[in-house]
Order: C-alpha cells, then sequence, then structure tokens
C-alpha cells in the first residue's frame, strides 16, 4: 500500500501542548506592551521589484534576520521564506511551525517573560487574531499593498492584520473505496450510516473545524452532531494526518477536508476527490500581521509589503494551495477562483467566539474525546 508524504519537517520545529483560549484571556493585562499607534501608509512608497514597501529597506538589510511563526505546513513555509530570501539575500529566514493553538501559547509564554522572538505572525483562528490584537500585541503597519485586500479583510484600525488567505473545507473521499455516484454530495450525507468508523476530522483546536460546526449549527441544529457522533470519527491535528489516512485506505472519508490539501494531494497524483457540498464551503481565514516588539521591525513591514502584493501572494498560494483575498491574484494551480464557489463563513466574529466553550464540549462528544 502507497503512502503519499505532504512535506518533509522543517530544521526548526518546536512541539507544545495545545492551549485553550479560554485559559489564554485569563491572563489578562500580563502581556507585552501596547503596540504602537503607527502612521497612515507613507506618502511615497518605494517601488521594489514586483511591489511597493515603506520600509526603511537599507535598515531591513542591516537587521539581517527575520522570524516567522505560522501554522502552515513546515515545508511550505521554508519555500515561502526561501522566496523571499531570494529577493533579500542579506536577510535570513526562520520559521517556528505549530497548530494554531500551540502556537498562541507558545508566544504567550514568551511575551509573559519578555523574550520577544518573533517579527511576523500568521494565524488561522479569528478568536486568536481579536485576543491578541486586544492585548495590544500587534504592531500598526499600514502596508501600501494593503489597498489590494477588501476592508472587511483587515483590522479596525487598520493596519494591524490582514487576511491572507481563504481556508476553505468541503468533504473528501479515496476514489478506490468509494465510487462516485456512493460519495457524499453535502454535509448533510456526511451523516450516512455507511462512513461508521471510516471517517476523520479535525481536533477541537482548528479554527476551520470551529467554523464547519457553527455553520452547520445555525443549519441543521445540534441533532446533526449527535447523528455525526454516532458515526464516531477520529479527529487530528493536521491535515496531513486526515489525507494520509484516508489516502491509505486507514479511512474512507474525511470530514472538514481542506481544499488546499486536496489540491496538493491530487498534483502529486494520490487517489483522492473533493466534494463541494450543496449548502457550501466553509471557511476561515488565514490572517497575518506584525508583532509588537519585533526584534527585526523593518525587515518584518519589509516582508510585510511583499508578501501583501500580488507578486507575494501568488507565491504563497501557489506553495499552500491557498486562494487569496486579493481580487488581482489568480486561484491556486488547478483550483477553483474563490467567487465561483459559495462559502460559509461567521458574519458576527463575536458571536462566533462566544461558542466556542459550547463547541469544544459538542466536538469532544462527537470525536470521543471527552
Amino acid at each position: 500500500m502507497t503512502r503519499f508524504v505532504f512535506g518533509r519537517t522543517a530544521v526548526l520545529v518546536v512541539f507544545g501542548r495545545t492551549a485553550v483560549l479560554a485559559a489564554c484571556l485569563m491572563l489578562g493585562g500580563m502581556l507585552a506592551r501596547p503596540a504602537q499607534a503607527g502612521d497612515a501608509v507613507c506618502a511615497s512608497p518605494r517601488q521594489m521589484d514586483g511591489f511597493r514597501t515603506c520600509a526603511d529597506v537599507a535598515k531591513a538589510e542591516a537587521e539581517g534576520s527575520l522570524v516567522l511563526y505560522s501554522p502552515d505546513p513546515e515545508e511550505g513555509s521554508a519555500k515561502l521564506l526561501e522566496a523571499f530570501h531570494k529577493a533579500f539575500p542579506k536577510i535570513s529566514t526562520n520559521f517556528i511551525r505549530l497548530q494554531t493553538g500551540a502556537l498562541y501559547q507558545k508566544l504567550m509564554t514568551e511575551r509573559r517573560a519578555k523574550a520577544f522572538q518573533v517579527d511576523v505572525l500568521q494565524l488561522t483562528d479569528m478568536g486568536y487574531v481579536l485576543d491578541f490584537q486586544k492585548r495590544g500585541g500587534y504592531m500598526q503597519y499600514v502596508s501600501p499593498e494593503m489597498d489590494g485586500f477588501k476592508p472587511d479583510n483587515m483590522s479596525t484600525p487598520k493596519g494591524y492584520w490582514t487576511w491572507s488567505s481563504y481556508i476553505i473545507a468541503g468533504l473528501a473521499y479515496n476514489p478506490k473505496l468509494v465510487k462516485p455516484e456512493d460519495a457524499p454530495k453535502s454535509w448533510k450525507d456526511a451523516l450516512e450510516p455507511r462512513w461508521k468508523g471510516v471517517m476523520n476530522a479535525k481536533t477541537a483546536t482548528s479554527g476551520l473545524q470551529h467554523v464547519t460546526w457553527y455553520e452547520l449549527r445555525k443549519l441543521y441544529g445540534d441533532a446533526y452532531f449527535d447523528k455525526l457522533a454516532a458515526l464516531q470519527p477520529r479527529a487530528f491535528d493536521s491535515y496531513v494526518q486526515q489525507f494520509d489516512r484516508m489516502i491509505s485506505g486507514q479511512d474512507t472519508i474525511a470530514f472538514t477536508a481542506q481544499y488546499s490539501a486536496y489540491l496538493l494531494a491530487k498534483a502529486k497524483g494520490a487517489p483522492v476527490e473533493f466534494v463541494f457540498p450543496t449548502e457550501g464551503l466553509t471557511a476561515t481565514p488565514g490572517v497575518i500581521g506584525l508583532v509588537a516588539e519585533a526584534p527585526h521591525p523593518n525587515a518584518a513591514q519589509l516582508f510585510m509589503d511583499w508578501f501583501l502584493s500580488r507578486t507575494g501572494q501568488i507565491a504563497y498560494d501557489t506553495i499552500m494551495s491557498l486562494n487569496s483575498p486579493r481580487a488581482d491574484a489568480p486561484p491556486p494551480p488547478g483550483g477553483k477562483p474563490i467567487e465561483h464557489v459559495k462559502l460559509l463563513y461567521p458574519s458576527d466574529w463575536q458571536d462566533f467566539l462566544q461558542s466556542r466553550p459550547a463547541f469544544a464540549q459538542s466536538w469532544a462528544t462527537v470525536t470521543g474525546t471527552r
């Protein structure tokens, strides 16, 4: 039986226990100083190769380093930073990869200890994003490339964080084990008894899984998850684990299957098919921001300008198989344009955040982890 592997482990990887946002909220004002107010975008951005910047390039190169914290797969982050380093060879790059909850816990621990090690932060859970902003954790920097994004894809006030991608999910299955006519066509079809014991999903630490639960609960109520629990789905932290198990035949279908993971697997010739549920794909944003007290603030600003530009977004989307919020950025290779798919995501993020305890309890029951 062939095993398909999505990526190799990066040199710089830190492992830790997953944080629970509720615990982080209890830490109050024990963190770093509030973010600086920052100015509006500079009047005359410097034109670089494929992007505009307000950063001081000479100072960025003198700092000579950039550190990224990200929940993205190691191989993808390594390729992304390699592309930036190629454009600016005087700036070395490093990253730490952890699942979003564990990454946020690590960040909070460091900031309580006044250990400021990270320049750029990527998160995939709006709960942590809004919590970090409330704590003054972000540096405010209004990139000239932010004009390529919609206002609702950015923080208020502008400049603290920006949506860097749409992370979307549906259902996926192994066509060697499931005929196309027997595959689920909707989220409701995923409740059929035939999927008992052969389905996997994400853990409760996944922001995308929370969104899926939140949106399906609005459509079908709590009864949906009572029926899903009866199917005994297995839960995993990473989409790599989900797809590896499905492709190898350990599981048959994936619930909350990331579209980007499907595109990456399909490009490698893996036996996998994707379902666009009739109700719509669930979605959560990937969010990027610069960190207050960053050790390399000029390099961080330069990276942000490059990353948010069409040039940077194309590089990122090609590497990660994600869809960009930029209207002028094409879809990832082999993927559908975001405007051609129906998306389900919270219209009220505060209400979404308040549902976290209910979600955690419900999902623990569904996955048998309580």
